[in-house]
């Protein structure tokens, strides 16, 4: 998430106009994602809405649901400056962020210079993030939080805007390592890729196996996309929202007297949650025509926002109890 962003207020006619301007922009995006991604309407919206609201996001499904497509194409449509890493088992820390290199000159002065790595961008794609060491996955700890990067003592500010979109693969395939719980926190969402509904996969099979297929354009600039990424952060959050965010996030934690959680999750979703499902709101409802997130968006978003934030104790998970489980009986009670 990207830092608070503290301006002057805006009256509500400015609010409405910059609005409107912007859902024409998000409009414009959503359709020339569209152009090249059939029937994953839900993983577009919810990837869209994690990018508008400044964050990162953590796609999750198995190998063939166009979720490397999905990322390159966002990254043309939004004019970003795009890297893709290849996570493997022997990636090293390095390989992302750069190393120093010893240099002589004519005069024979050593000195060292600092050579970027892939995370210097303004989109980056962690392929299969899963498949590389804890070791190597850490590396991203600092840049998804900070938006910086230290190296050899000094620091390297990242382009803005700066987002992480990693793919996973399911944690039951071979060759896979989970994601420690402080970088699965980095994301603001997990995004869970299903397979696709018959007549999508039926529009795939005609469109892509011709001579040619769908190319993405390029339908904004990375400069449209911070000024409406600031003008969700000013849009208000109702009362109501406010008190549907806290009441849900709280009652996910054990100990605080929901017997449900306290019988099924090992630990719970920290503030970071809270600050996620409040810009997250705010920018599904934005992305749907709407000045002010409802309760319904809080409902909408619960299951992507905390299902990566949340462990189960090891009863619950012998009962077949899953994640996704407990927080739609959390987010009913809102």
């Amino acid at each position: 998430m990207s830092v608070m962003v503290k301006e002057n207020p805006i009256s509500e006619k400015d609010m409405v106009a910059q609005a409107e301007t912007a859902l024409a922009d998000i409009s414009r995006v959503r359709d020339g994602v569209g152009r090249v991604i059939f029937g994953q309407e839900a993983v577009v919206e919810r990837t869209l809405v994690a990018l508008l609201a400044g964050g990162h996001a953590l796609l999750v499904g198995v190998p063939g649901l166009a979720k490397t497509k999905l990322v390159e194409t966002l990254g043309v449509v939004l004019g970003l400056d795009s890297r893709r890493i290849q996570f493997t088992p022997d990636l090293m820390p390095s390989d992302i962020l750069g190393s120093e290199v010893m240099e002589q000159d004519e005069a024979g002065k050593r000195s060292f210079r600092f050579i970027s790595g892939p995370i210097f961008a303004q989109l980056l794609m962690a392929d299969e993030i899963n498949r590389a060491s804890p070791r190597t996955q850490s590396a991203l700890l600092q840049a998804m939080q900070e938006y910086h990067v230290t190296i050899a003592g000094v620091r390297h500010d990242l382009p803005a805007p700066f987002h992480v979109l990693a793919t996973q693969n399911p944690l039951e395939q071979e060759g896979t390592y989970p994601l420690p719980e402080a970088q699965l926190d980095r994301f603001l969402m997990q995004v869970d890729i299903l397979y696709p509904e018959i007549e999508a996969e039926r529009r795939i099979l005609l469109e892509t196996t011709g001579i040619e297929d769908a190319k993405a354009q390029n339908v904004l600039q990375p400069v449209r996309l911070k000024e409406i990424q600031t003008l969700i952060r000013r849009m208000p959050v109702p009362e109501s929202v406010v008190d549907a965010i806290l009441k849900l996030v709280r009652s996910a934690r054990p100990g605080q007297g929901n017997t449900e959680t306290d019988k099924h999750v090992a630990w719970g979703p920290g503030p970071r949650a809270s600050q996620a499902l409040t810009l997250c709101a705010r920018a599904r409802a934005l992305y749907d025509g709407r000045l002010a997130p409802s309760v319904d968006d809080i409902r909408a978003l619960a299951e992507p926002v905390l299902q990566h934030r949340m462990a189960l104790t090891f009863a619950a998970r012998a009962e077949g109890t899953t994640v996704r489980d407990v927080v739609a009986k959390l987010a009913k009670g809102i």
